[in-house]
């Protein structure tokens, strides 16, 4: 009887450690399972669905303490296919605060304040252009008290983020949100009609002068001697030019003058120190620059160019001025004849009379040494004192 009761205790025992572990069990798997639900709860939305629910309904918006309404609006067609929808960027990426439902609290006061806060996330993904950008003009206006400065998401937007060079077009549309007085004289330049009339992929937009991300001050004294070197970019590029029958000696017919010798000068030893010598856009223009074959050019009469030249040359008043200049040309037969054989004469007297120098003096220095030598091998006259 009593091994019995031994072995009935200790099958109870056992029984009661199996309920007990299975208890245990159950816990934990039911403190697991609302753990990661409460977690997955508090890290957000699982997905752009979850955010779409409410963000999809186009009266969705709030008013901001400034009284400006502010569009709470996502178009998802627009996003699914924007760059980050390709991708599968989920909103929770950007929107790195939102952690649930209720969203906290927004401090924003206008929807300026609403970019501002909202675009250095772009750093997270975007590091070395955002970089680029520290140093740019933008920034240093937005630094300086200028609220209008473009960030990221005024060129890109923020939810239907496209490759911002397709089509190129959408290059100077996009710099016309803030620059549309240069837009529109950039449109009606020989740059861009043929980039909006002929979407010709040859010919600059925007970036390619002042860059996509590090922009440079336009109006340094760097900038200006920097320029034609950027013009040169494209105008010593054999296989753009030939195209068009435009020369490609530009650059080096003008350095080779006294205006790009003294503007290289300036460039190499004071890249910092403003010169008056012209640049390339001084005489073509800027943003509103013609063709040489259109009568409005600023370069394309005789009398137009007598007018840019007084621009540093007021005393100019003759076209006798503006004719000593050739145009970018090499001198040759067929254009300017006259100096093209003015300097073959020299290139031909300058070296001949320095070989006919160097042949005298060598001559007169073979002869005195020759005579040198001959003295000392010939015997001397007996003096008179000593016959």
């Amino acid at each position: 009887m009593t091994g019995f009761r031994v072995r009935f205790s200790v099958l109870t025992e056992r029984r009661a450690r199996r309920w007990a572990l299975w208890i245990c069990a159950l816990f934990f798997a039911w403190g697991a399972f609302w753990g990661l639900t409460l977690t997955a709860s508090a890290q957000g939305p699982s997905g752009d669905a979850e955010c779409l629910t409410c963000h999809s309904n186009p009266d969705l918006a709030m008013t901001l303490p400034s009284g400006e309404p502010l569009s709470l609006f996502v178009d998802a067609e627009n996003f699914q296919t924007s760059a980050h929808g390709t991708l599968q960027v989920q909103c929770t990426q950007c929107h790195t605060d939102i952690t649930g439902y209720p969203h906290p609290p927004a401090n924003y006061i206008d929807r300026r304040d609403v970019t501002l806060q909202n675009y250095r996330t772009c750093e997270s993904c975007h590091a070395d252009n955002y970089r680029q950008t520290l140093d740019s003009m933008h920034r240093i206006a937005l630094a300086g008290g200028n609220r209008n400065a473009a960030v990221c998401s005024d060129c890109h937007t923020a939810h239907a983020v496209t490759d911002p060079a397709t089509p190129r077009t959408r290059i100077p549309q996009t710099c016309a949100q803030c620059h549309s007085a240069i837009s529109d004289a950039y449109a009606q330049s020989v740059h861009g009609e043929a980039l909006f009339n002929d979407n010709n992929p040859d010919v600059p937009t925007c970036v390619d002068c002042h860059s996509a991300h590090s922009i440079a001050n336009p109006t340094t004294a760097r900038f200006r001697l920097d320029s034609p070197q950027l013009c040169a970019a494209c105008h010593t590029d054999q296989a753009i030019m030939s195209k068009y029958g435009i020369s490609t000696n530009v650059l080096n017919t003008y350095v080779a003058d006294f205006h790009g010798t003294t503007v290289e000068l300036f460039a190499k030893q004071h890249p910092d120190q403003a010169t008056n010598k012209p640049v390339c856009y001084d005489c073509h223009g800027v943003h509103d620059i013609k063709s040489v074959s259109d009568p409005a050019a600023a370069v394309a009469t005789q009398e137009n160019l007598l007018a840019t030249c007084q621009r540093c040359h007021p005393d100019a008043t003759t076209a006798s001025f503006t004719a000593a200049w050739m145009s970018h040309y090499e001198a040759s037969p067929e254009k300017y004849p006259v100096v093209y054989y003015i300097n073959l004469f020299y290139w031909i007297l300058i070296p001949l009379t320095i070989g006919a120098l160097l042949i005298f003096i060598g001559s007169d220095i073979f002869q005195r040494a020759r005579r040198r030598l001959g003295a000392r091998h010939t015997p001397h006259a007996p003096r008179k004192d000593e016959v």
